[in-house]
């Protein structure tokens, strides 16, 4: 490293603030500041500006119907169609020819859907789902990998007024026949296999495994043939048809897309509960849709010219909105990644943003902090001069990874939004508008203009700046949940009573999530109200740790957890990955404690300090931290089916106790 580049790194570890650059806020899609005073003394009127980006068979008579809350209803009485939207009208409007979809495979293969050609698609398949005897609200649950017959089957079901319920394709077997008993779901649409690291897994073996789970039968199953030769040579049953034979069957069909009205549900979206049991998040047409298409536009800054790619999996909320519903409704180019960053070398996404000239990119902290461990000379192996804006999801990024993406990926000419937001809440919630605000990293930023975020104690008030608390939205939103499926109640336990005031007619939405807010209205993330870690009476949260952590010179990554402590009540543990060429020494393990103390001080000094290769990590990238609390507390281990890497449970375990 030379000497000017020694020079950057310090002044990138020392600025905490950052502007985004003219040639940015020249072009971007959002830039007048004014638009968070005009949302706020316009509310709700002024989410009319979203619903606007959408074509509408009848228009809405209110924008905001209250009367029943937290029951709250958007765009009263409007009728729409999401695959409409998505489709039909960039072909109407003379953009037929535009790309819609480009689609990679693990091996390289490549598909590309201009929108003429998802149309024709979406069509032919809406036609085989009626032939199939799917009608208006029945659930069809998809169980699919990243292909783009996923996009295409979802898109399908919002044409025919058939909400879809996506299941990760990582889940088990018993998770797709849980959700497809709670759904009530009697279709299924799957695929024979796809490929991972190289390897052909056999998906479709698992998804009978869980179709032999669903109480109430199936009617039909559709089977996408993904591997070809490499196949595993299963018959179809009686009910299970082949993809490619009922797109043949309806080849040149068309079927007019279904109004809906605006709070009819779209999809179903199964997300993990406290109880065990998974809550099936329901998300309507004309709010979620208008919500996603207003924030792919503010914050991604998308245009129907870019290429777009969030890295993300269709099988999570990340990729309902940000890959299928937000960027298509906006007629853009969105780009698909069937296999992982790292096969079969680890340039292998900034090889993809280097071919597909990628404007905008989305991904998230887990990834980046695996590109910090593998270093620089991958993604300077690729020309990245194409990309524009950054954006980060799925958890808080701790400061050094930020300035890490900003600078060797960005080329510090790049705004990075940092996004909070949940299943929940349909999109983005908190985070910098790129064209407008100074991003903070580690900070997500402030709400979004008509959001109406705060951190509160446990009482309710608002927390003095620098302070921290719990984050609550005050006021609804139009992607927000509806309800949960077939559970009002549960819905209104879980989200709505803890800070509620239903007597004083005030509802607040609670998302259980630790937060701080600084002097100028910045939130930042502490992690969910689990991942605050209380220590000899001491609220800390250990995503301030973990950056903390990650601060130290040579640490990839850390996550932190609790463990039982007689005086402490509990006591910090952090498990630690340190970047290649470096060894977990006493030395190393003295760093991080002085790092941690020096950053937060001596009470969030840790316990333990655990050197690992890896840690567990389910199949989407999310670290298990209930895994490593049980180790922490020398407790029985839980189920460890879901993960990717089960191995290193007990490996880690053993290096804890001979510790």
């Amino acid at each position: 490293m030379s000497d000017g580049d020694g020079e950057l790194e310090a002044r990138l570890v020392e600025q905490e603030e950052f502007e985004p650059s003219d040639e940015f806020v020249e072009q971007a899609n959002v830039s007048d500041p004014a638009i968070y005073d005009e949302f706020e003394e316009d509310w709700p009127h002024s989410w009319e500006r979203a619903a606007e980006m959408l074509d509408w068979f009848e228009d809405y008579d209110e924008v905001l119907d209250d009367s029943e809350e937290p029951f709250y209803e958007w765009f009263v009485n409007g009728t729409l169609n999401a695959s409409y939207n998505c489709v039909d009208r960039h072909v109407e409007n003379g953009d037929k020819n535009r790309v819609a979809i480009k689609w990679e495979g693990e091996h390289g293969e490549t598909r590309t859907y201009t929108y003429q050609d998802l149309y024709r698609e979406v069509n032919e398949f809406a036609a085989a789902l009626l032939d199939l005897g799917v009608e208006e609200d029945d659930v069809v649950t998809m169980y699919m990998p990243m292909v783009p017959e996923l996009p295409i089957a979802m898109l399908a079901c919002a044409r025919i007024g058939a909400p879809h319920s996506v299941v990760f394709a990582g889940f088990s077997a018993d998770a797709l026949a849980t959700r497809m008993n709670s759904a009530e779901s009697r279709f299924l649409v799957t695929c024979d296999g796809y490929y991972r690291r190289g390897d052909a897994l056999d998906h479709l073996e698992k998804a009978n495994d869980g179709l032999g789970g669903v109480d109430h039968g199936v009617d039909a199953t559709v089977v996408v043939d993904r591997l070809g030769d490499d196949g595993f040579g299963h018959d179809l049953k009686g009910n299970q048809h082949d993809w490619d034979d009922l797109l043949d069957t309806h080849d040149g069909e068309r079927v007019e897309p279904v109004a809906r009205d605006a709070e009819d549900m779209l999809f179903l979206m199964y997300t993990s509960g406290t109880t065990g049991e998974p809550k099936g998040v329901k998300h309507t047409t004309g709010g979620y849709l208008a919500y996603t298409s207003w924030t792919s536009h503010a914050v991604l800054d998308i245009k129907p010219e870019d290429t777009y790619w969030c890295s993300a999996d269709i099988g999570w909320i990340t990729g309902h909105s940000y890959i299928v519903y937000g960027p298509l409704s906006l007629g853009t180019t969105t780009v698909m990644y069937e296999g992982t960053p790292d096969f079969p070398e680890r340039d292998r996404l900034w090889e993809l943003v280097e071919k597909y000239a990628v404007d905008v990119f989305y991904t998230a902290p887990t990834a980046i902090r695996a590109f910090m461990k593998w270093g620089t000379e991958f993604p300077e192996r690729r020309d990245l001069s194409s990309l524009r804006l950054l954006g980060t999801v799925g958890e808080p990024i701790n400061p050094r990874a930020w300035k890490w993406y900003y600078k060797h990926i960005g080329n510090e000419e790049c705004p990075v939004v940092d996004t909070w937001w949940q299943t929940e809440t349909g999109g983005m919630m908190v985070t910098t508008l790129p064209g407008i605000g100074t991003m903070k990293p580690g900070s997500a930023g402030p709400p979004l203009p008509g959001i109406d975020a705060r951190v509160v104690d446990p009482g309710g008030e608002e927390v003095e700046a620098g302070r921290a608390g719990y984050l609550t939205v005050n006021k609804p939103w139009p992607g927000m949940l509806r309800t949960l499926y077939n559970n009002d109640e549960r819905f209104i336990s879980e989200y709505w009573e803890e800070y509620s005031d239903p007597d004083a007619d005030e509802w607040v939405y609670f998302p259980e999530d630790g937060a701080k807010i600084d002097e100028d209205g910045y939130i930042t993330i502490l992690g969910r109200v689990d991942d605050v870690l209380n220590v000899s009476g001491h609220r800390l949260g250990t995503m301030e740790i973990e950056s903390a952590i990650v601060g130290v010179e040579g640490v990839a990554e850390a996550a932190v957890v609790g463990g039982d402590h007689e005086v402490k009540g509990e006591a910090v543990y952090a498990y630690v990955i340190l970047e290649d060429g470096y060894e977990g020494t006493d030395e190393m393990r003295d760093k991080i404690v002085a790092g941690v103390e020096d950053a937060i001080g001596p009470i969030a000094r840790p316990e333990q300090v655990v050197f690992t290769p890896e840690l567990p990590k389910t199949r989407s990238g999310k670290i298990m931290r209930r895994l490593l609390e049980e180790i922490a507390n020398d407790e029985e281990l839980g189920d460890t089916t879901t993960l990717r890497n089960p191995e290193i449970v007990t490996e880690i375990q053993s290096k804890v106790q001979n510790d």
